[in-house]
């Protein structure tokens, strides 16, 4: 019995044991832990910064290993610590010095305060959950093993935090040489000449030579140039040539004859920067070559200048000098002389105008001057002809409305005064005379298409005597230019002339003269121009009439800007109810043109 009592001890000692065992498992199997999800904070993405602190942790780990220390029960460690309050301020240190013994080394635990300022900024913990009194009960269990330990772990703390900030300098390091490389790797060779073909800066280009730029056209390649005088461009031209024709002076009694032929004309414009000034002239010089006898001269200069003043008045002066001999085919033309009177002419009129919104106004004073020269008789006598001096006086107000820029129509008044140097004639008449006249017409401006004005009404011009009749009739104007197309260009223009005389009986006449005239460029060198013309003459105080056609046609061929040749058919007739004054004249011009 003795022998097996040993046995009975033995076996109650192993069954105490399981007992133990059993109760500790079920003890530590019944403790309460919190969750793992609420401890950890697992929500949301993983941000940059949680990852450098697990990182950091890593390398903690490893400079563990090294030193031949294991870590900690993972439990222990993980699991939350009841911060310590003593009752005296100052027992403990700052947070500031115990923020690295708080950190429970997790993954997802805030990163550590570093110097680097290109390091994300951690967004602030949230905040935790109070855990639970099972979990706090445990955490009282583990305050006196955790208060042991925790000067060890400020020392470990400092080794590992020396040994991570090492770490990670290394791994930056690592990176930035790994980019260099790759960049370095990839990056693609430049060829020999990739310095030559490197575009320049625009502003440093080679400008490319005058001469070899491309020029714009001119629109008319032919045209004068001009010469430079003062503040004046002058534009002169000479013409000089043979005249075939079969009626000399275009008289009744003329018969055929070569004439040699020259004319002069020139253009002055002003370059001034405000108003602006121009001058045209002319001469044509006329003699006999073979056949009938003709000297013939004649001429004529006129300026106007256009002055901007203000509050929109303007100002247009004009004055001119003309010297005509006179024609054969006049009515004043004597019969039997070797060379008919010159005549001569000083005109000049001043004109201003104002514009109130549409409303245009125009005040023009003229005063007109002739004076005549002695006929030469076929006997070398000279027959006089000063009591055919005289002067005209006119004003005219002018009124328009202007309904569009390219339409204004418009109505005229005129007054004036014509009076004789000589006031009784040698026939025993007074022939100063007092004017009226009024008229309405149409302004055109459409630009290079159509300009130009025309107009109507009615003149009337009684003479002193009372033994002679009142010159007066219709009255008809116009100055238009049409352009239907580039390089053509056809003109209209029509005038109203009063005639007076110094033949007994008579009053004078009204001339109605129109003319209708086309240009057109056919090449740039070469220029076709035609015209047609009408007049008709109104005898006041007798029953006579004159009726006068014209046509003509030519041709210019420019060799160059500066000379070109030029040709023209002319061919005209007189008819008239008057005995001795029908006539027809035909001719043709072959010359030179010269330009500057």
């Amino acid at each position: 019995m003795s022998g097996a009592q040993p046995e009975n001890s033995t076996g109650r000692g192993g069954k105490a044991v399981c007992a133990l065992l059993l109760a500790t498992s079920m003890f530590a199997l019944l403790r309460p832990t919190a969750l793992h999800a609420q401890e950890t904070e697992l929500r949301g993405e993983v941000s940059e910064s949680a990852i450098l602190s697990d990182q950091q942790r890593k390398a903690r780990q490893l400079a563990l290993a090294a030193q031949g220390q294991q870590p900690a029960n993972a439990a222990q460690d993980n699991a939350p610590a009841r911060t310590y309050l003593p009752a005296s301020a100052g027992a403990v240190p700052d947070d500031a010095d115990t923020g690295d013994a708080t950190a429970t080394g997790s993954l997802f635990d805030p990163p550590a305060a570093t110097d680097d300022m290109s390091a994300d900024t951690a967004a602030p913990p949230k905040p935790r959950r109070r855990s639970s009194t099972a979990g706090q009960n445990a955490a009282d269990q583990a305050k006196d093993k955790a208060a042991d330990k925790s000067k060890k772990k400020k020392k470990s703390t400092a080794d590992t935090s020396d040994i991570t900030a090492s770490t990670t300098a290394s791994t930056t390091d690592a990176a930035d040489g790994a980019e260099t490389n790759a960049d370095t790797a990839n990056r693609r060779a430049l060829t020999i000449d990739s310095a030559d073909r490197q575009k320049l800066d625009p502003g440093a280009e080679r400008t490319d030579a005058i001469e070899g730029q491309k020029k714009k056209p001119e629109d008319d390649p032919f045209a004068a140039t001009g010469v430079k005088w003062g503040s004046f461009v002058i534009r002169p031209t000479i013409e000089q040539g043979l005249t075939a024709t079969s009626n000399g002076d275009s008289s009744s009694a003329g018969t055929s004859a070569l004439l040699s032929e020259t004319a002069l004309r020139f253009s002055a414009a002003s370059d001034w920067r405000e108003n602006s000034a121009t001058i045209d002239g002319y001469g044509l010089f006329r003699e006999t070559v073979s056949g009938y006898p003709v000297h013939d001269e004649q001429g004529r200069i006129e300026g106007q200048l256009n002055v901007d003043l203000d509050n929109e008045l303007r100002a247009i002066a004009k004055l001119g000098y003309e010297a005509v001999p006179e024609s054969a085919s006049s009515p004043d033309a004597i019969a039997g002389v070797s060379k008919q009177p010159l005549r001569q002419t000083i005109d000049g009129s001043l004109a201003v105008e104002k514009h109130l919104g549409k409303m245009q106004y125009t005040l023009t004073g003229a005063v007109s001057h002739d004076f005549y020269g002695d006929a030469k008789l076929s006997d070398g006598t000279s027959l006089s002809q000063k009591d055919q001096d005289s002067t005209l006086y006119t004003a005219t107000l002018r009124t328009g409305y202007e309904i569009s820029p390219a339409l204004t129509p418009f109505t005229e008044i005129e007054v004036g005064r014509r009076t004789y140097d000589q006031r009784i004639d040698n026939e025993g008449f007074e022939r100063s005379s007092t004017r009226l006249g009024a008229r309405a017409g149409l302004a055109l401006d459409m630009g290079e298409k159509l300009s130009g004005e025309f107009s109507a009404g009615w003149l009337r011009e009684a003479i002193d005597d009372k033994n002679l009749d009142a010159i007066s009739g219709a009255t008809v104007n116009a100055d238009l230019k049409w352009s239907p197309e580039r390089g053509t260009t056809i003109g209209l223009t029509g005038r109203t002339t009063v005639e007076p005389t110094t033949t007994s009986g008579e009053s004078g006449d009204i001339l109605y003269s129109g003319r209708l005239t086309g240009e057109r460029q056919i090449r740039a060198n070469l220029t076709a121009n035609a015209a047609l013309g009408l007049d008709w003459r109104d005898y006041i105080g007798i029953d006579g009439h004159d009726r006068v056609l014209s046509a003509e046609a030519g041709l210019t061929w420019w060799l160059n800007r500066y000379a070109g040749l030029t040709t023209r058919v002319r061919t005209e007739k007189l008819t008239s109810n008057l005995p001795g004054r029908d006539y027809t004249a035909n001719s043709i011009f072959l010359g030179v043109k010269v330009q500057r």
